[in-house]
């Protein structure tokens, strides 16, 4: 009955993998997933081997008050945080079921001592480094920590000599079959593999930030799955294999939408700060190489255009404009301006998350492009509304060869006949780099908050 069950929840979740690969289907899919993991638990809790006492059925529904809590109150903006401190939670609880299992063999799989053993150091240690990895992707993204790399001299070596360390301590925690020193060896080895997993990310700039997560996601899922090896438990194998390729495979999207290799958002240090894009003269000077507009200039030109694409970023979720763009969307297609949406595969801060705003605004999915799918469009097209995004449409990934972003595919803006930049000030993007797109002569700036400059918009729109 249990593997019945166990297999029952992996069909779920694969259907919920599937529906998440588009909007239309995400809902489903969310609600399969739920149904799969509803499943599972209640799968385990059945299982001979355990004791539902009131501790653990305690420590389930502390759990998931908490997690509803969090689930109810988080912004959209800060749901790439979210996910980054869940996924940290995943490698915790593998590192805590790893130790255990090894204090107590009887609670783990049977089978060979030497293969269990291997089981659970790879459990220990992917579950360490996930662990502090996510922490330190949280901060970063929460703006607790600075986005910036943390390079230290001869970082790759140290790197090299962590990895050893945890591959060579794993000989005493085997030939001991988890004796006193073999426990010893798992609790230094969990510490350096949490090292490990702290320096791997603190390397890594802020541009990199949206592969990171997805990367993290990865390991969760091989965390999961080497767990799931451990405890004998069907469930968690195949969950963590799913999520564990799902992540490898999205952050290879990433990598490409980037021109990024998997190895180099790891290892690289990739988001140094980069101003060499910036015009000649000094900072206080770039405000007057710019041209700006107003709403009702603003309004006037939309009012002759056949053809507007909106660019949203991560500057639109942090005002919270997504319902008034979506407001600003309705009042141009009732003007009949055909508007089309143009995502970058890595806007935001997450895989996913322009989409997922735009469609809790109601934006209609048919009209939201990705980005090699718009890009051709761009020369026919009258105005490019570019609200709160800078890095995604920077021509210096193009042209400028020292560029941090240079080779990063971007969505070609400057193309249009006109280009309206919505941004709070001439500030760098999330990679530190420069944006010349602003000083383009077809560039207006209009600055602002976007929720209260698109107000101003639709308002002056509906005036005209």
């Amino acid at each position: 009955m249990l593997t019945v069950l166990y297999l029952v929840a992996g069909v779920l979740f694969i259907l919920s993998l599937g529906g998440l690969s588009s909007q239309e289907s995400a809902r489903k899919g969310n609600l399969y997933g739920v149904l799969g993991m509803t499943l599972a638990v209640l799968a385990t809790a059945m299982d001979p081997r355990i004791t539902l006492n009131p501790i653990l059925l305690g420590a389930i529904g502390i759990g998931g008050a908490i997690g509803a809590t969090l689930a109810a109150r988080v912004v959209m903006t800060a749901m790439p945080q979210l996910v980054a401190l869940l996924h940290s939670f995943v490698g915790l609880a593998a590192v805590l079921v790893g130790i255990s299992t090894a204090l107590d063999p009887a609670g783990g799989a049977g089978g060979s001592a030497l293969v269990h053993g291997i089981e659970i150091w790879l459990d220990v240690a992917i579950g360490a480094i996930t662990f502090t990895g996510s922490v330190v992707a949280w901060g970063k993204l929460d703006g607790r920590m600075s986005g910036a790399p943390l390079l230290l001299p001869g970082r790759h070596q140290l790197n090299l000599i962590a990895v050893s360390a945890i591959a060579l301590l794993a000989v005493p925690f085997v030939a001991t079959h988890g004796g006193p020193m073999g426990i010893v060896a798992l609790l230094v080895m969990t510490v350096v593999a949490g090292w490990l997993g702290w320096h791997l990310v603190m390397a890594i700039g802020g541009a990199d930030m949206p592969v990171v997560v997805s990367l993290l996601n990865s390991y969760s899922g091989w965390t999961a799955a080497a767990a799931g090896f451990m405890l004998s438990n069907d469930a968690l194998i195949v969950t963590g294999a799913l999520v564990g390729s799902s992540g490898f495979i999205l952050s290879v999207i990433m990598c490409r939408a980037m021109n990024r290799s998997i190895l180099s958002v790891v290892f690289g240090g990739f988001g140094t700060a980069d101003t060499s894009a910036k015009p000649d003269g000094p900072v206080e000077d770039l405000s007057a190489l710019v041209t700006t507009i107003d709403a009702e200039d603003l309004a006037s030109e939309l009012k002759d255009s056949s053809s507007v694409v909106i660019v949203p970023g991560y500057g639109m979720a942090v005002a919270r404009a997504q319902h008034i763009v979506e407001e600003l969307t309705r009042t141009l297609r009732d003007n009949g301006t055909k508007v089309h949406y143009a995502i970058h595969p890595v806007a935001g801060r997450l895989p996913g998350h322009m989409n997922v705003l735009l469609a809790e605004a109601g934006v209609p999915y048919d009209i939201v492009f990705e980005m090699e799918e718009i890009n051709d469009d761009m020369p026919e097209t009258d105005v490019v509304l570019v609200i709160g995004a800078n890095d995604v449409v920077n021509p210096g990934a193009q042209t400028d060869t020292s560029s941090a972003i240079y080779g990063m595919p971007v969505i070609e803006a400057w193309k249009a006949s006109k280009v309206i930049v919505f941004k709070r000030s001439l500030g760098t993007g999330y990679a530190g780099v420069q944006n010349p797109l602003f000083f383009h002569d077809n560039t207006d700036m209009y600055f602002g908050d976007a929720r209260e400059t698109v107000t101003g918009l639709v308002a002056a729109l509906r005036q005209a």
